[in-house]
Protein backbone atom coordinates (compact mmCIF):
# COMPACT_ATOMS: atom_id res chain seq x y z
CA UNK A 1 0.00 0.00 0.00
CA UNK A 2 1.41 3.36 -1.03
CA UNK A 3 2.39 5.44 2.02
CA UNK A 4 1.72 8.61 0.03
CA UNK A 5 -1.89 7.57 -0.55
CA UNK A 6 -2.37 6.72 3.14
CA UNK A 7 -0.82 10.02 4.24
CA UNK A 8 -2.99 11.93 1.77
CA UNK A 9 -6.14 10.17 2.97
CA UNK A 10 -5.27 10.91 6.61
CA UNK A 11 -4.67 14.58 5.79
CA UNK A 12 -8.03 14.81 4.02
CA UNK A 13 -9.82 13.18 6.97
CA UNK A 14 -8.19 15.72 9.31
CA UNK A 15 -9.47 18.58 7.13
CA UNK A 16 -12.93 16.98 7.05
CA UNK A 17 -12.75 16.70 10.86
CA UNK A 18 -12.00 20.42 11.14
CA UNK A 19 -14.83 21.29 8.74
CA UNK A 20 -17.28 19.20 10.78
CA UNK A 21 -16.11 21.01 13.95
CA UNK A 22 -16.75 24.33 12.21
CA UNK A 23 -20.25 23.24 11.18
CA UNK A 24 -21.19 22.17 14.72
CA UNK A 25 -19.73 25.29 16.32
CA UNK A 26 -21.32 27.76 13.89
CA UNK A 27 -24.72 26.09 14.25
CA UNK A 28 -24.70 26.87 17.99
CA UNK A 29 -23.38 30.44 17.88
CA UNK A 30 -26.01 33.13 17.33
CA UNK A 31 -25.36 36.66 16.10
CA UNK A 32 -26.13 37.88 19.62
CA UNK A 33 -23.33 35.75 21.12
CA UNK A 34 -20.99 36.96 18.40
CA UNK A 35 -21.80 40.58 19.22
CA UNK A 36 -21.15 39.84 22.89
CA UNK A 37 -17.73 38.49 21.93
CA UNK A 38 -16.99 41.74 20.10
CA UNK A 39 -18.10 43.87 23.06
CA UNK A 40 -15.99 41.84 25.48
CA UNK A 41 -12.89 42.35 23.32
CA UNK A 42 -12.51 38.66 22.53
CA UNK A 43 -9.75 37.90 20.05
CA UNK A 44 -11.28 37.11 16.67
CA UNK A 45 -14.64 38.48 17.77
CA UNK A 46 -14.95 40.79 14.76
CA UNK A 47 -14.34 37.92 12.33
CA UNK A 48 -16.85 35.75 14.21
CA UNK A 49 -19.45 38.54 13.99
CA UNK A 50 -18.99 38.68 10.20
CA UNK A 51 -19.52 34.94 9.91
CA UNK A 52 -22.51 34.95 12.28
CA UNK A 53 -24.13 37.76 10.26
CA UNK A 54 -24.42 35.40 7.26
CA UNK A 55 -24.28 31.87 8.73
CA UNK A 56 -25.84 30.15 5.72
CA UNK A 57 -23.01 31.14 3.39
CA UNK A 58 -20.23 29.98 5.68
CA UNK A 59 -22.01 26.81 6.74
CA UNK A 60 -22.29 25.95 3.05
CA UNK A 61 -18.55 26.49 2.63
CA UNK A 62 -17.76 24.23 5.60
CA UNK A 63 -20.20 21.61 4.30
CA UNK A 64 -18.61 21.66 0.83
CA UNK A 65 -15.09 21.28 2.27
CA UNK A 66 -16.15 18.38 4.49
CA UNK A 67 -17.94 16.46 1.74
CA UNK A 68 -15.13 17.04 -0.80
CA UNK A 69 -12.46 15.85 1.65
CA UNK A 70 -14.46 12.76 2.66
CA UNK A 71 -15.07 11.79 -0.96
CA UNK A 72 -11.43 12.36 -1.91
CA UNK A 73 -10.20 10.35 1.08
CA UNK A 74 -12.57 7.52 0.17
CA UNK A 75 -11.27 7.49 -3.41
CA UNK A 76 -7.63 7.40 -2.25
CA UNK A 77 -8.29 4.58 0.24
CA UNK A 78 -10.13 2.60 -2.46
CA UNK A 79 -7.25 3.05 -4.90
CA UNK A 80 -4.73 2.00 -2.26
CA UNK A 81 -6.77 -1.13 -1.44
CA UNK A 82 -7.01 -2.09 -5.09
CA UNK A 83 -3.19 -2.00 -5.25
CA UNK A 84 -2.82 -4.01 -2.05
CA UNK A 85 -5.39 -6.77 -2.65
CA UNK A 86 -5.54 -8.98 -5.68
CA UNK A 87 -9.33 -9.35 -5.66
CA UNK A 88 -11.45 -6.36 -6.61
CA UNK A 89 -14.36 -7.36 -4.39
CA UNK A 90 -12.09 -7.88 -1.39
CA UNK A 91 -10.42 -4.50 -1.96
CA UNK A 92 -13.76 -2.68 -2.22
CA UNK A 93 -15.12 -4.29 0.95
CA UNK A 94 -12.03 -3.30 2.92
CA UNK A 95 -12.13 0.26 1.56
CA UNK A 96 -15.83 0.60 2.41
CA UNK A 97 -15.31 -0.76 5.92
CA UNK A 98 -12.37 1.54 6.62
CA UNK A 99 -14.11 4.68 5.35
CA UNK A 100 -17.41 3.94 7.12
CA UNK A 101 -15.54 3.56 10.41
CA UNK A 102 -13.37 6.64 9.84
CA UNK A 103 -16.30 8.81 8.63
CA UNK A 104 -18.53 7.81 11.53
CA UNK A 105 -15.97 8.22 14.32
CA UNK A 106 -13.53 10.82 12.98
CA UNK A 107 -15.95 12.98 10.99
CA UNK A 108 -19.38 12.15 12.37
CA UNK A 109 -19.15 11.88 16.18
CA UNK A 110 -15.92 13.37 17.47
CA UNK A 111 -15.89 16.82 15.78
CA UNK A 112 -19.59 17.45 16.39
CA UNK A 113 -19.17 16.67 20.09
CA UNK A 114 -16.29 19.12 20.36
CA UNK A 115 -18.17 21.78 18.37
CA UNK A 116 -21.20 21.51 20.64
CA UNK A 117 -19.17 21.53 23.84
CA UNK A 118 -17.01 24.52 22.84
CA UNK A 119 -19.05 26.39 20.22
CA UNK A 120 -17.57 29.85 20.75
CA UNK A 121 -13.93 28.74 20.55
CA UNK A 122 -14.62 26.43 17.61
CA UNK A 123 -16.58 29.02 15.65
CA UNK A 124 -13.99 31.74 16.30
CA UNK A 125 -11.16 29.52 15.04
CA UNK A 126 -13.24 28.51 12.02
CA UNK A 127 -13.91 32.16 11.16
CA UNK A 128 -10.19 32.73 10.43
CA UNK A 129 -10.33 30.04 7.71
CA UNK A 130 -13.87 30.37 6.39
CA UNK A 131 -13.69 34.11 5.61
CA UNK A 132 -10.84 33.88 3.06
CA UNK A 133 -12.05 30.50 1.81
CA UNK A 134 -15.50 31.92 1.05
CA UNK A 135 -13.92 34.72 -0.97
CA UNK A 136 -11.86 32.20 -2.98
CA UNK A 137 -14.82 29.90 -3.67
CA UNK A 138 -17.13 32.79 -4.54
CA UNK A 139 -20.63 31.68 -5.52
CA UNK A 140 -19.76 27.98 -5.90
CA UNK A 141 -21.27 26.76 -2.55
CA UNK A 142 -24.52 28.69 -3.07
CA UNK A 143 -24.72 27.51 -6.67
CA UNK A 144 -24.46 23.88 -5.58
CA UNK A 145 -27.17 24.49 -2.97
CA UNK A 146 -29.45 25.97 -5.63
CA UNK A 147 -28.92 22.90 -7.80
CA UNK A 148 -29.72 20.68 -4.83
CA UNK A 149 -32.87 22.69 -4.10
CA UNK A 150 -34.01 22.33 -7.68
CA UNK A 151 -33.72 18.55 -7.42
CA UNK A 152 -35.32 18.39 -3.96
CA UNK A 153 -39.11 18.51 -3.43
CA UNK A 154 -40.37 21.07 -0.93
CA UNK A 155 -38.88 24.36 0.12
CA UNK A 156 -35.26 23.31 -0.22
CA UNK A 157 -32.53 24.72 1.97
CA UNK A 158 -33.80 26.85 4.85
CA UNK A 159 -31.79 29.64 6.43
CA UNK A 160 -33.05 29.23 9.99
CA UNK A 161 -32.04 26.48 12.41
CA UNK A 162 -35.68 25.57 13.19
CA UNK A 163 -38.09 23.70 10.94
CA UNK A 164 -40.99 23.69 13.39
CA UNK A 165 -42.23 24.95 16.72
CA UNK A 166 -41.43 21.54 18.22
CA UNK A 167 -37.73 21.99 17.34
CA UNK A 168 -37.65 25.42 18.97
CA UNK A 169 -39.36 24.04 22.10
CA UNK A 170 -36.76 21.26 22.23
CA UNK A 171 -33.97 23.83 21.98
CA UNK A 172 -35.45 25.77 24.91
CA UNK A 173 -35.53 22.55 26.97
CA UNK A 174 -31.90 21.90 26.03
CA UNK A 175 -30.92 25.43 27.08
CA UNK A 176 -32.52 24.83 30.49
CA UNK A 177 -30.69 21.50 30.92
CA UNK A 178 -27.38 23.21 30.15
CA UNK A 179 -28.21 25.94 32.74
CA UNK A 180 -28.29 28.66 30.09
CA UNK A 181 -31.77 29.68 31.25
CA UNK A 182 -33.70 29.09 34.46
CA UNK A 183 -36.57 26.61 34.74
CA UNK A 184 -39.06 29.46 35.23
CA UNK A 185 -37.81 31.09 32.03
CA UNK A 186 -38.24 27.80 30.16
CA UNK A 187 -41.81 27.50 31.42
CA UNK A 188 -42.54 31.07 30.42
CA UNK A 189 -41.30 30.49 26.85
CA UNK A 190 -43.46 27.37 26.58
CA UNK A 191 -46.42 29.37 27.94
CA UNK A 192 -45.96 31.93 25.16
CA UNK A 193 -46.25 29.15 22.58
CA UNK A 194 -49.29 27.68 24.33
CA UNK A 195 -50.98 31.09 24.43
CA UNK A 196 -51.28 30.91 20.65
CA UNK A 197 -53.47 27.81 21.05
CA UNK A 198 -55.50 29.12 24.01
CA UNK A 199 -59.09 30.30 23.62
CA UNK A 200 -60.60 33.15 25.61
CA UNK A 201 -63.08 30.84 27.33
CA UNK A 202 -60.15 28.98 28.92
CA UNK A 203 -58.84 32.07 30.73
CA UNK A 204 -61.99 34.14 31.41
CA UNK A 205 -63.70 34.70 34.75
CA UNK A 206 -66.93 32.68 34.33
CA UNK A 207 -70.32 34.29 34.67
CA UNK A 208 -70.96 32.46 37.95
CA UNK A 209 -68.03 34.31 39.55
CA UNK A 210 -68.96 37.77 38.30
CA UNK A 211 -69.81 40.65 40.62
CA UNK A 212 -72.22 42.92 38.72
CA UNK A 213 -74.43 45.89 39.45
CA UNK A 214 -77.76 46.85 37.90
CA UNK A 215 -77.90 50.10 35.98
CA UNK A 216 -80.78 51.45 38.09
CA UNK A 217 -78.59 51.37 41.23
CA UNK A 218 -77.08 54.61 42.49
CA UNK A 219 -73.45 55.68 42.37
CA UNK A 220 -73.30 55.42 46.16
CA UNK A 221 -74.38 51.77 45.96
CA UNK A 222 -71.81 51.13 43.23
CA UNK A 223 -69.07 52.69 45.37
CA UNK A 224 -70.06 50.51 48.31
CA UNK A 225 -70.06 47.39 46.14
CA UNK A 226 -66.63 48.24 44.68
CA UNK A 227 -65.11 48.84 48.10
CA UNK A 228 -66.63 45.69 49.61
CA UNK A 229 -65.78 43.43 46.66
CA UNK A 230 -62.34 44.90 45.97
CA UNK A 231 -62.99 45.23 42.22
CA UNK A 232 -62.14 48.45 40.40
CA UNK A 233 -64.13 47.54 37.26
CA UNK A 234 -67.65 46.17 37.59
CA UNK A 235 -69.98 45.11 34.73
CA UNK A 236 -73.31 46.95 34.64
CA UNK A 237 -76.38 44.91 33.68
CA UNK A 238 -79.67 45.92 32.15
CA UNK A 239 -82.64 43.57 32.10
CA UNK A 240 -80.62 40.53 33.25
CA UNK A 241 -77.05 39.25 33.54
CA UNK A 242 -76.96 38.49 29.80
CA UNK A 243 -77.63 42.15 29.10
CA UNK A 244 -74.35 43.87 30.00
CA UNK A 245 -74.67 47.52 29.01
CA UNK A 246 -71.19 48.68 30.02
CA UNK A 247 -68.46 48.75 32.63
CA UNK A 248 -68.27 51.12 35.59
CA UNK A 249 -64.83 52.13 36.87
CA UNK A 250 -64.13 52.91 40.50
CA UNK A 251 -62.03 55.93 39.56
CA UNK A 252 -64.95 57.37 37.55
CA UNK A 253 -67.27 56.95 40.53
CA UNK A 254 -64.75 58.55 42.86
CA UNK A 255 -64.22 61.45 40.45
CA UNK A 256 -67.96 62.18 40.20
CA UNK A 257 -68.49 62.12 43.97
CA UNK A 258 -65.37 64.21 44.51
CA UNK A 259 -66.66 66.92 42.19
CA UNK A 260 -70.13 66.89 43.75
CA UNK A 261 -71.44 65.01 46.77
CA UNK A 262 -74.92 65.20 45.22
CA UNK A 263 -73.70 62.86 42.48
CA UNK A 264 -73.99 59.92 44.91
CA UNK A 265 -77.71 59.78 44.19
CA UNK A 266 -77.19 59.66 40.40
CA UNK A 267 -77.76 56.38 38.58
CA UNK A 268 -74.83 54.14 37.72
CA UNK A 269 -75.87 54.43 34.06
CA UNK A 270 -74.54 58.00 34.06
CA UNK A 271 -70.99 56.82 34.78
CA UNK A 272 -70.61 53.67 32.69
CA UNK A 273 -68.15 53.20 29.85
CA UNK A 274 -68.84 51.13 26.71
CA UNK A 275 -67.94 47.46 27.05
CA UNK A 276 -65.87 45.54 24.52
CA UNK A 277 -67.43 42.23 23.49
CA UNK A 278 -65.48 39.21 22.22
CA UNK A 279 -66.55 35.65 21.34
CA UNK A 280 -65.45 32.90 23.68
CA UNK A 281 -63.70 31.18 20.75
CA UNK A 282 -61.33 34.09 20.14
CA UNK A 283 -57.61 33.40 20.40
CA UNK A 284 -56.20 34.71 23.70
CA UNK A 285 -52.97 35.89 22.07
CA UNK A 286 -54.85 37.93 19.47
CA UNK A 287 -57.03 39.46 22.18
CA UNK A 288 -53.97 40.45 24.21
CA UNK A 289 -52.57 42.38 21.24
CA UNK A 290 -55.94 44.06 20.64
CA UNK A 291 -56.19 45.07 24.29
CA UNK A 292 -52.72 46.58 24.13
CA UNK A 293 -53.57 48.55 20.99
CA UNK A 294 -56.94 49.76 22.30
CA UNK A 295 -55.61 50.38 25.84
CA UNK A 296 -58.49 48.29 27.15
CA UNK A 297 -58.12 46.11 30.24
CA UNK A 298 -61.42 44.23 30.29
CA UNK A 299 -63.75 42.62 27.75
CA UNK A 300 -67.09 40.85 28.02
CA UNK A 301 -67.04 37.29 26.67
CA UNK A 302 -70.07 36.15 24.66
CA UNK A 303 -70.98 32.50 24.05
CA UNK A 304 -72.35 31.03 20.82
CA UNK A 305 -75.93 31.85 21.82
CA UNK A 306 -75.22 35.52 22.44
CA UNK A 307 -75.36 35.21 26.23
CA UNK A 308 -72.73 36.43 28.66
CA UNK A 309 -70.16 33.70 29.31
CA UNK A 310 -67.93 35.82 31.57
CA UNK A 311 -65.36 38.57 31.41
CA UNK A 312 -61.67 38.50 30.60
CA UNK A 313 -59.04 40.99 31.71
CA UNK A 314 -55.56 41.61 30.44
CA UNK A 315 -54.27 40.18 33.71
CA UNK A 316 -56.11 36.89 33.05
CA UNK A 317 -54.20 36.49 29.79
CA UNK A 318 -50.86 37.51 31.30
CA UNK A 319 -51.34 34.87 34.00
CA UNK A 320 -51.18 32.24 31.26
CA UNK A 321 -47.59 33.37 30.64
CA UNK A 322 -46.21 34.38 34.04
CA UNK A 323 -48.41 32.22 36.28
CA UNK A 324 -50.88 33.13 38.99
CA UNK A 325 -50.73 36.76 40.10
CA UNK A 326 -51.48 36.88 43.80
CA UNK A 327 -52.05 39.68 46.25
CA UNK A 328 -49.11 40.81 48.37
CA UNK A 329 -51.06 39.93 51.50
CA UNK A 330 -51.81 36.36 50.46
CA UNK A 331 -50.58 33.65 52.81
CA UNK A 332 -51.01 29.92 53.18
CA UNK A 333 -54.03 29.24 55.40
CA UNK A 334 -54.96 26.07 57.30
CA UNK A 335 -58.18 24.39 56.04
CA UNK A 336 -59.78 24.73 59.50
CA UNK A 337 -58.95 27.11 62.36
CA UNK A 338 -60.78 26.52 65.64
CA UNK A 339 -61.93 29.72 67.38
CA UNK A 340 -63.74 28.20 70.38
CA UNK A 341 -67.45 27.86 71.25
CA UNK A 342 -68.02 25.73 68.11
CA UNK A 343 -66.84 28.59 65.93
CA UNK A 344 -64.46 27.88 63.06
CA UNK A 345 -62.67 29.79 60.33
CA UNK A 346 -62.52 27.54 57.25
CA UNK A 347 -61.28 27.99 53.72
CA UNK A 348 -63.94 28.66 51.08
CA UNK A 349 -62.83 25.50 49.26
CA UNK A 350 -63.38 23.22 52.28
CA UNK A 351 -65.64 20.29 51.36
CA UNK A 352 -69.05 20.49 53.04
CA UNK A 353 -68.59 16.88 54.19
CA UNK A 354 -65.63 18.08 56.27
CA UNK A 355 -67.78 20.92 57.57
CA UNK A 356 -70.37 18.41 58.72
CA UNK A 357 -67.71 16.41 60.55
CA UNK A 358 -66.80 19.51 62.57
CA UNK A 359 -70.33 19.44 63.98
CA UNK A 360 -70.52 15.70 64.57
CA UNK A 361 -72.38 14.71 61.40
CA UNK A 362 -71.46 11.39 59.79
CA UNK A 363 -72.80 12.56 56.43
CA UNK A 364 -73.54 16.04 55.10
CA UNK A 365 -74.13 16.43 51.39
CA UNK A 366 -75.76 18.82 48.93
CA UNK A 367 -76.73 18.02 45.37
CA UNK A 368 -75.86 21.49 44.07
CA UNK A 369 -72.59 22.44 45.76
CA UNK A 370 -69.48 20.77 47.15
CA UNK A 371 -67.64 23.52 49.05
CA UNK A 372 -68.40 25.92 51.89
CA UNK A 373 -67.99 28.86 49.50
CA UNK A 374 -70.51 27.28 47.15
CA UNK A 375 -72.90 26.66 50.03
CA UNK A 376 -72.77 30.33 51.01
CA UNK A 377 -73.29 31.44 47.40
CA UNK A 378 -76.31 29.16 47.10
CA UNK A 379 -77.85 30.56 50.29
CA UNK A 380 -77.22 34.15 49.19
CA UNK A 381 -78.36 33.62 45.63
CA UNK A 382 -75.34 35.55 44.34
CA UNK A 383 -71.54 35.59 44.40
CA UNK A 384 -70.46 36.29 48.00
CA UNK A 385 -68.36 39.34 48.74
CA UNK A 386 -66.58 40.33 51.94
CA UNK A 387 -68.91 40.46 55.01
CA UNK A 388 -71.80 38.77 53.16
CA UNK A 389 -73.62 36.48 55.60
CA UNK A 390 -76.34 33.85 55.49
CA UNK A 391 -77.82 31.13 57.68
CA UNK A 392 -77.96 27.52 56.47
CA UNK A 393 -79.56 24.49 58.05
CA UNK A 394 -77.93 21.17 58.96
CA UNK A 395 -79.71 17.82 58.48
CA UNK A 396 -80.23 17.47 62.24
CA UNK A 397 -82.10 20.76 62.48
CA UNK A 398 -79.25 22.94 63.74
CA UNK A 399 -78.36 26.12 61.91
CA UNK A 400 -75.01 27.67 61.02
CA UNK A 401 -74.22 31.23 60.15
CA UNK A 402 -71.70 31.52 57.30
CA UNK A 403 -69.92 34.86 56.94
CA UNK A 404 -67.58 35.63 54.06
CA UNK A 405 -64.37 37.23 55.28
CA UNK A 406 -61.88 39.49 53.51
CA UNK A 407 -61.30 38.71 49.84
CA UNK A 408 -57.77 38.13 48.58
CA UNK A 409 -55.88 37.65 45.34
CA UNK A 410 -56.14 39.59 42.11
CA UNK A 411 -59.68 38.35 41.47
CA UNK A 412 -60.71 39.20 45.03
CA UNK A 413 -62.17 35.77 45.68
CA UNK A 414 -63.40 34.95 49.16
CA UNK A 415 -60.67 32.92 50.84
CA UNK A 416 -62.08 32.15 54.28
CA UNK A 417 -65.56 31.78 55.75
CA UNK A 418 -66.46 32.22 59.42
CA UNK A 419 -68.78 29.41 60.60
CA UNK A 420 -70.72 29.68 63.87
CA UNK A 421 -73.90 28.12 65.27
CA UNK A 422 -76.96 30.34 65.64
CA UNK A 423 -79.85 30.32 68.07
CA UNK A 424 -83.20 28.70 67.52
CA UNK A 425 -84.68 31.99 66.33
CA UNK A 426 -82.64 32.13 63.14
CA UNK A 427 -84.24 31.14 59.86
CA UNK A 428 -82.43 28.79 57.50
CA UNK A 429 -81.48 30.41 54.21
CA UNK A 430 -81.96 33.95 55.56
CA UNK A 431 -79.53 36.37 53.98
CA UNK A 432 -78.33 39.57 55.53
Amino acid sequence: MSPQLVAGAIALVVVAWLAACAEAGLARVSSFRAEEAVRSGRRGGAKLARVAADPTRYLNVALLVRVACEMAAAAMVTYACLQEFSGTTEALLVAIGVMVLVSYVAVGVSPRTIGRQHPLNTATAAAYVLLPLARIMGPVPNLLILIGNALTPGKGFRRGPFASEAELRALVDLAEKESLIEDEERRMVHSVFELGDTLVREVMVPRTDLVVIERYKTIRQALTLALRSGFSRIPVTGENEDDIVGIVYLKDLARKTHISRDAESDLVSTAIRPAAFVPDTKNAGDLLREMQQDRNHVAVVIDEYGGTAGIVTIEDILEEIVGEITDEYDRELPPVEELGDDRYRVTARLDITDLGELYGLDEYDDEDVETVGGLLAKALGRVPIASASSVVGLPDGRELRLTAETAAGRRNKIVTVLVEPVGAGATAGQAE
